[in-house]
């Protein structure tokens, strides 16, 4: 007998069998890390922007930024932190920008971008019923999915 070279049909259909189960096992793991990889872009843009409002309203309680009567001290939208406002104590009358962008929420659909996808709350608004207002004292994400610790994104 010639030796003869190749697989056998047992040993094809035993290495596709390993490689299924290995393909089962690898997909879940996968999904898990593109979320939880999706979850931190969240939190970090959460941080950012609530970043922004917290330095807008502290620039505003120094007396750098006009003050108008019945404000908060608070943006009136998130555009203004992209925008920049005036500063009060520059000579040269310089502007103060809080943010470069506004991040887009990573959870929101496709086509939604910037300040669209985020939810806004005033500082009037309970914490348990977000509504917008006249100032942006919060953001939300609008998403209803559940985060991997059990809470949904838009209660991060």
């Amino acid at each position: 007998m010639r030796g003869r070279s190749g697989f056998t049909l047992v040993e094809l259909v035993v290495t596709l069998a390993i490689l299924g189960i290995l393909a089962a096992i690898a997909v879940p793991v996968v999904e898990l890390a593109v979320k939880r990889t999706r979850e931190q872009e969240l939190r970090y843009t959460l941080r950012q922007i609530r970043d922004g409002i917290d330095a807008y309203k502290r620039t505003w309680d120094e007396g750098r930024i006009t003050r108008k009567v019945g404000e908060t001290g608070y943006p009136p939208k998130l555009e203004v932190l992209v925008e920049g406002v005036e500063d009060l104590r520059s000579p040269t009358k310089a502007k103060i920008y809080f943010l470069r962008r506004v991040p887009t929420d990573p959870m929101a659909p496709a086509g939604v971008t910037g300040v669209e996808s985020w939810g806004k709350r005033s500082y009037a608004s309970p914490p348990d019923e977000p509504k917008e207002g006249d100032d942006v004292y919060d953001v939300y994400s609008l998403s209803t999915g559940v985060g991997i610790n059990g809470v949904p994104y838009k209660e991060w």
